[in-house]
């Protein structure tokens, strides 16, 4: 029994940890998106997309995350955040860049949720790996 206490502490540290780690990395990319920072400028027009869309994108992906870390709306908020990702990937592989940038966006989902799986007993009932 208290293995499993131990057990649960950890993946709860874990989770928190990670999520944190995530959502600073999306509030930065959003605030750079907002205030138009050049390097976030190049790399948009790099992309194909127009310099215009880029503050629509920053303020999407700030409300999604904010979403994401307040607890009634942890689920929509990962699915607006999932979303944005999917999209990302699909334009960097259009893009066709050496290598294999457009698995940035995927992994960074799969953290996304593995963050909450760990964190968040609601989502382990709805999506239970373990018995």
């Amino acid at each position: 029994m208290e293995n499993q206490q131990s057990n649960s502490k950890i993946s709860l540290w874990s989770g928190w940890i990670l999520k944190g780690l995530i959502c600073l990395f999306l509030l930065f990319d959003g605030a750079m998106k907002l205030i138009k920072h050049p390097k976030a400028v190049e790399g948009t027009m790099q992309l194909g997309l127009p310099e215009s869309c880029l503050q629509t994108l920053g303020i999407y992906l700030v409300l999604s995350t904010v979403l994401f870390l307040y607890s009634r709306t942890v689920l929509l908020g990962g699915l607006f955040i999932t979303a944005y990702l999917g999209g990302a990937a699909a334009i960097t592989y259009q893009v066709q860049k050496d290598g294999h940038p457009y698995m940035f966006p995927v992994v960074f989902a799969i953290l996304l949720w593995i963050a909450e799986y760990l964190r968040n007993d609601r989502i382990r009932t709805v999506l239970p790996f373990t018995r």
